[in-house]
């Protein structure tokens, strides 16, 4: 959605200022086109974020369940009263 926005937008711009519009319209086109590979990296880095955080969670999980299973005190003794 941003990006076919943007593009429509600096096509609008483009035909807008029609003299050194090629130049300025060539160097927007590259400057989008560098911020869409940038929000790509992003994206993917956030993805493998996720990942490594999800499989942190499993393997506490699994963690917490053995130590449960492994006998004796686990929880501390209630406070005096």
């Amino acid at each position: 959605m941003k990006n076919s926005f943007l593009a429509l937008f600096v096509a609008s711009v483009g035909m807008i200022v029609p003299a050194r519009a090629q130049d300025q319209s060539a160097q927007l086109f590259a400057a989008v086109a560098k911020l869409q590979k940038q929000q790509a990296e992003l994206a993917d880095n956030q993805a493998k974020l996720d990942s490594k955080i999800t499989d942190a969670a499993e393997t506490l999980r699994v963690a917490r369940l053995f130590m449960s299973r492994g006998g004796g005190k686990h929880k501390p003794p209630p406070p005096p009263k």
